[in-house]
């Protein structure tokens, strides 16, 4: 009797302890890959032909490391990207993981919709922790302490010339220029003159913060206080000096204004064409300048205008950022710091990619392809420069700044109108989102 009360008990202990193992069993599966079972993620990103086939390097290199993880790259045009994106994710239909610029990220954060990434950056499945970026790589991309989006590579701006076009029109190259140490607004005058006289475009000048930040910091002057993010370009001279020289460089025809280009004409194929002698952007032309073999190009730091034979360049960045809703959150979030890691970084940049690291220590992955001659100049404006740090934490600031100056480049507004204008809006935003 006692022995069948006993096996009675240990029946009941073993319904009990089961179903428990069970769900612990269940609770620790935090991955569905762990069953061997195949993810499927999808991947949008804006770039050129020339840059997403560097994307998709890493891409593929993550889907070796990670074989039961499938990475659908779907590219959204870069002319509309941002709208369609909020689209997809006010609507539930947005990838897994995504680009974002850094003059968006903010509002993107506000929304919700980004997956907050510093736990799963500092556990051991992340491929790449915080401390090993620059703190002021950053930008928008952090609020309240919680990272949001990790930048994927930085891309200081520079100028690339075309060097056959200005052999055969006996027009004296910016390098000659730089090497005597009169790399200045004066010389970009002078060669952009004489393109315009051989009936080329000197220069196109895009609008956006990168460029227009570097020709007022080449000059010497200031946009926003870097310690209080105060705007103060209307209160410096130096930086009113640059918007002038811009505007007066599209009265004159030396500058092409990219806002006035025909549709469907766009920077980098004027270059590769010949009717434009010089562009200004980061790393990402490069691929596919160098795919044209019969174009003949190099860079040259952007012109400086003070003592100093460079002084610092805008330094754009854009940031990888996974969707709060995504069904495959944890396989997400392990594509985003692989892309962004020492490893991914190198296996899309390494060779003729469309950025620099902007991790440390595989600097070599890019110089060593001597592609173009010059590369090294685009590795001393990163440590010169600064990523967008305060235009970009002011939600819908970046697209006023980019509206008003757009009036400048078509000849609506003249630079001191302009600067007026942005400093006016600039401040009465910048109070807004400090609450004052």
């Amino acid at each position: 009797m006692r022995k069948a009360k006993l096996a009675f008990l240990f029946l009941a202990l073993l319904l009990v302890i089961v179903p428990v193992l069970q769900g612990c069993s269940d609770s620790s599966s935090t991955s569905s890959t762990d069953s061997g079972e195949t993810v499927n993620l999808t991947f949008s990103t804006w770039g050129n032909p020339g840059e997403l086939k560097v994307i998709q390097k890493a891409v593929d290199g993550f889907m070796k490391e990670n074989p039961n993880i499938k990475v659908k790259l779907v590219p959204i045009p870069s002319d509309g990207y941002i709208q369609k994106l909020q689209t997809q994710l006010q609507g539930s239909q947005a990838p897994d993981v995504f680009y974002l610029g850094d003059g968006d990220i903010s509002k993107i954060i506000e929304t919700g919709k980004l997956a907050p990434l510093s736990e799963f950056m500092n556990s051991s499945e992340s491929y790449v922790k915080p401390d090993e970026f620059s703190e002021g790589l950053w930008g928008g991309a952090k609020k309240d302490n919680e990272i949001y989006g990790v930048t994927v590579d930085c891309n200081p701006m520079l100028i690339y010339y075309n060097k056959k076009l200005l052999s055969e029109l006996g027009i004296k190259s910016p390098q000659e220029y730089f090497d005597n140490g009169e790399w200045n607004f004066a010389a970009m005058e002078e060669v952009t003159s004489q393109l315009r006289e051989a009936g080329k475009y000197g220069f196109i000048v895009d609008n956006w913060w990168g460029p227009v930040f570097s020709w007022i910091w080449a000059n010497g002057g200031e946009i926003y206080n870097k310690e209080t993010g105060e705007f103060v370009l209307d209160k410096n001279e130096k930086g009113i000096e640059a918007m002038s020289f811009l505007d007066r460089m599209i009265d004159e025809k030396n500058f092409k204004y990219a806002g006035s280009l025909p549709k469907g004409q766009g920077a980098e194929a004027m270059f590769m064409s010949g009717q434009v002698g010089m562009v200004g952007a980061g790393r990402w032309y490069t691929p596919l300048f160098h795919e044209n073999k019969a174009l003949e190009w190099d860079y040259i730091p952007w012109p400086s205008n003070t003592e100093n034979k460079t002084e610092p360049v805008g330094i754009p960045t854009a940031y990888m950022a996974a969707n709060n809703d995504s069904k495959h959150k944890e396989e997400a979030l392990k594509f985003v710091t692989y892309y962004t890691s020492k490893m991914g970084q190198k296996t899309r940049l390494a060779g003729i990619g469309n950025a620099i690291p902007s991790i440390g220590g595989i600097d070599e992955s890019v110089t060593d392809s001597k592609v173009p001659e010059h590369v090294e100049y685009i590795f001393d404006a990163r440590e010169q420069g600064f990523a967008n740090s305060v235009q970009s934490t002011v939600p819908g600031l970046d697209k006023e700044v980019i509206d008003l100056i757009d009036l400048m480049y078509l000849g609506k507004d003249d630079a001191k109108t302009t600067v007026k204008k942005l400093a006016k809006k600039a401040k009465e935003m910048i109070a807004e989102h400090k609450g004052e």
